[in-house]
């Protein structure tokens, strides 16, 4: 699960990592009556940043500084009224419906800070980088040497001699030290404690000196945390913050069914179970020139109900050109399926080619179920394989 920037930054502050002050909006007038608060406060600059769940908002326009309450109306005015477009979103961009007003800062240096899991190691891992403020992948590929990894242990958590062994590597000095080593502590009881799956400062910056902090301080200005959904219902309160307006209405309503759907830009749509499965039929879709329309794991034991509706999810969309089918039965019973195939006839109506592949369990049961309902699913062809079904339906698209 996702959250927003504005909602990451309120749990680090939660956790005790100092933040910049900030304010969410949702109007033009609100942003600039956001900047005359913090004006009160002692700011004269501001950033006026983009709600979304996307990455890359600055390179999209979603990110801008203002000096004055006119100027953060008038950015506000701009990115509220257009998709933003950033490299993770597509051409067609995402709608804005919040701003963050936030306090600016000088900024001396940037770093870049996260927890994830580390597959390999089987652990949480610390990941710190000297170049920060931009995407890590980017770090990575350029120059691997500058990321720093730290395998945690998550029963101890974050040992206070790991975190003050980075911070020296960082080339943090003084009281930035201190700093530096609370922040990574904290992030990492954060991530723990919130089942999350990426907890990211990027970036975490040094502050330029002042008379009152001649180290400069170390804060963070931009957070992302992303949560395990599978460890949601131990976490109520960080459930509550899905917004269904960032959500796709086709993933929301399969999630309600315990559906792993996907949508992607191709036009067979694809129902399987088993994520592996998955992935070799849109492989061998592509191999025989088409391409896959989704990705729809309907799991081990989905209920008639729930592949009837995933059915009428992928049927719901208009670049759907045809459906393939591919089951091997095993909790999920092929005559399960079977069924639900000749119930999503009758409720929703096949008017695309359908191929389906069943293997396993039942199948027998199966395969004669769907030969009596044959004059009734007349789009409908069964394959012998996988590499014969997805033949099949690429042909009948180019048919059709």
């Amino acid at each position: 699960m996702n959250i927003h920037e504005y909602q990451a930054r309120e749990l680090l502050a939660k956790f005790g990592v100092p933040v910049p002050a900030g304010i969410v909006v949702s109007t033009p007038d609100e942003a600039a009556k956001a900047f005359d608060t913090l004006k009160a406060q002692g700011v004269t600059l501001a950033v006026v940043k983009a709600q979304v769940y996307a990455g890359g908002r600055g390179k999209g326009g979603g990110v801008k500084l203002v000096r004055s309450a006119d100027e953060a109306r008038t950015v506000a005015q701009n990115i509220l009224s257009k998709p933003l477009v950033t490299p993770q979103t597509g051409p067609k961009g995402v709608k804005v419906a919040k701003l963050l007003v936030a306090s600016g800062v000088e900024i001396a240096k940037e770093y870049y800070l996260a927890m994830a899991v580390d597959r390999a190691s089987g652990a949480p891992v610390l990941i710190a980088s000297s170049e920060g403020g931009v995407e890590i992948e980017e770090v990575a590929h350029k120059n691997p040497k500058a990321i720093i990894r730290e395998v945690v242990n998550p029963l101890t958590g974050l040992m206070p001699y790991q975190a003050r062994k980075i911070a020296y590597r960082l080339g943090f000095t003084g009281e930035q030290i201190k700093g530096a080593v609370k922040i990574m502590t904290q992030l990492t009881e954060l991530f723990l404690k919130s089942d999350a799956s990426l907890a990211e400062i990027n970036p975490l910056v040094v502050t330029k000196p002042t008379d009152k902090s001649p180290d400069g301080t170390v804060v963070a200005i931009d957070a992302k945390i992303n949560f395990d959904d599978n460890a949601l219902f131990r976490q109520p309160a960080i459930a509550a913050m899905a917004d269904p307006l960032e959500e796709d209405p086709s993933e929301a309503k399969a999630h309600k069914f315990n559906l792993s759907y996907i949508k992607l830009d191709g036009n067979i749509g694809c129902l399987v179970n088993g994520a592996g499965l998955a992935m070799a039929t849109m492989d061998l879709i592509k191999l025989h020139g088409a391409e896959p329309a989704n990705f729809l794991d309907v799991g081990g034991s989905a209920s008639e109900e729930a592949v009837t509706e995933a059915f009428r999810i992928i049927l719901d969309d208009p670049n759907v050109k045809g459906v393939l089918v591919n089951i091997f039965g095993g909790i999920a019973k092929c005559d399960t399926i079977a069924r639900a195939i000749i119930t999503a006839a009758k409720q929703v109506g096949f008017k695309v080619p359908l191929v389906v592949r069943l293997e396993g369990t039942n199948v027998d049961a199966a395969r004669k179920l769907l030969a009596d309902a044959q004059a009734d699913i007349p789009t409908m062809q069964v394959g012998s394989d996988l590499t014969d079904a997805a033949k099949k339906i690429t042909s009948a698209i180019k048919k059709a």
